[in-house]
């Protein structure tokens, strides 16, 4: 028997499971036979680190999962680093990676490197022959160690050659936070961390504090993070002693989580946008304000991840991570979704164990099951073949790096006039991009919203790039529809 699987069989026995026992010696009884019959030599720790014990938290769900000794140091480390990275902001196009922004005293920054510059190639890798989740993978993992970049100044054909090592970033949950219009303000959480609801209450302060009239919440592609970080930037919005979220489990008494007795909550009607990737801390958020009526949910179900992980320290340097408890919404709909390849075929039981149907605090009729399903779908943009092909020919971050250099100043007050759509035309047809009259017609107001957008980001940053943006994106107009007749 491996001495480290004594921690957990010595529990089961002074629990008094004598099945426990009985299934551990069949377990045993089983190995030994592998061990002497096999027609391949046995080796114990492979068996069990690679095997027996993999093969049984896989059947349980998809999230419970055991370390080795390499594997469990791995994960220590992990929890206790810090992000680092280079200080820049970039376009992510089939094959190619052109710098958006970068930050002052930033490695990018002393390293030369500057809005509308492409990186060729990453440590000897050729970026134009990979897809963009292919490069997506090869920039998250440069951020660890020394890079050196071959880069495309505009204008020159010439490449440079720039090294440069990663440092310690401090990148903000509160990622944006501007005014639509005057009054309505925009907030986007790109996840929960330990300072999340201190810096949201400071954003919202900056756009006016309890004077704005409408808030809305961009919850979108946020993952969770820390439950204590969420549950705060919830009671920014509900009174005191209303329940947040329960968490239950099998082995676990619940415990429910309530607004703290000395909150000061906003009261201005809220919007919340979610889709797909929104998970975990996002949809706790989501969930406890759509159950008080609190803000109308806005995009597409959420992911659907409710789930307590914790992780338990074993004998020699070995670990596991165990599924102990769900999330459950104050109306007591379950977060998590069914787990497929588990034996978890189904959602996790709801909290009075039989309500076939979910109420908010008005009585409203919401949808359990699993995620968040929101009270106005509304779905992301659409690409026409034209767009499409704007989009993947990076032509509007290129022709925008173009623009910028040629222009010594680009006022605060810039606006893309019928001339400049002219001239990108004329620029596009010597790329053999030539649209119909008609495609270009009917793209005309977005191909006008990109071209500012990309030419703010390159001139002011991507944070008012983000600004111009937002007036097309077609969520957070459906928000806004949704406040109005709120």
């Amino acid at each position: 028997m491996m001495p480290f699987l004594w921690p957990v069989l010595l529990a089961g026995a002074a629990a008094g499971e004598d099945e426990v026992q009985t299934q551990v010696r069949r377990l045993a009884e089983a190995y030994a036979i592998v061990e002497s019959e096999a027609a391949d030599r046995i080796i114990p720790e492979k068996a069990f680190y690679e095997g027996i014990l993999p093969g049984m938290l896989r059947r349980l769900d998809p999230h419970s999962v055991f370390f080795d000794p390499g594997q469990f140091e791995q994960l220590r480390k992990m929890q206790e680093s810090k992000a680092k990275g280079f200080g820049t902001i970039v376009s992510v196009l089939p094959g190619r990676v052109i710098i958006l922004q970068t930050f002052p005293g930033t490695p990018a920054a002393r390293g030369g490197l500057s809005a509308g510059d492409e990186i060729v190639t990453l440590n000897g890798v050729r970026l134009e022959r990979l897809d963009v989740d292919q490069l997506i993978g090869l920039l998250g993992q440069s951020r660890r160690q020394i890079v050196n970049l071959d880069v495309r100044k505009p204008g020159n054909a010439r490449l440079i050659q720039i090294t440069l090592t990663p440092e310690e970033m401090q990148s903000p949950s509160v990622e944006r936070a501007f005014l639509l219009r005057p009054g309505v303000g925009y907030v986007r959480i790109g996840s929960f961390d330990e300072k999340t609801g201190e810096q949201a209450r400071e954003a919202i302060e900056k756009l006016g504090g309890q004077a704005l009239k409408v808030l809305v919440l961009d919850l979108r592609n946020n993952p969770g993070g820390l439950m204590p970080a969420a549950l705060e930037t919830a009671s920014l919005f509900l009174p005191p002693g209303k329940a947040l979220v329960t968490v239950r489990g099998r082995a676990t008494a619940a415990k429910e989580e309530k607004v703290p007795a000395d909150a000061r909550p906003y009261e201005f009607p809220v919007a919340v946008i979610v889709n797909e990737r929104s998970a975990s801390g996002a949809e706790i958020v989501a969930g406890s304000l759509q159950d008080h009526d609190r803000a109308v949910i806005v995009g597409a179900p959420s992911f659907g991840k409710g789930l307590v992980q914790t992780v338990f320290p074993l004998s020699e340097g070995t670990g596991m991570a165990l599924t102990t408890a769900y999330y459950y919404t104050p109306s007591g709909r379950t977060i998590q979704k069914p787990l497929r390849g588990g034996q978890l075929e189904s959602a996790p039981p709801p909290m009075n164990e039989t309500p076939k149907e979910y109420r908010t605090a008005s009585g409203r009729l919401v949808k359990g099951g699993g995620g968040i399903e929101p009270d106005r779908i509304a779905g992301e943009e659409r690409l026409s073949r034209l767009q499409a092909v704007l989009e993947a020919s990076g032509s509007f971050p290129t022709f925008a790096t173009e623009y910028v250099r040629s222009r010594s100043q680009v006022p605060a007050d810039f606006e893309v006039t019928p001339a400049l759509l002219d001239e990108f035309q004329v620029w596009l047809s010597g790329r053999n991009i030539r649209p119909s009259v008609g495609e270009w017609s009917q793209a005309r107001e977005w191909i006008t919203n990109r071209l500012k957008t990309e030419i703010f980001n390159q001139t002011f940053g991507v944070a008012r790039g983000d600004e111009i943006e937002a007036q097309r994106d077609p969520q957070i107009q459906a928000a806004l529809k949704a406040l109005e007749t709120k």
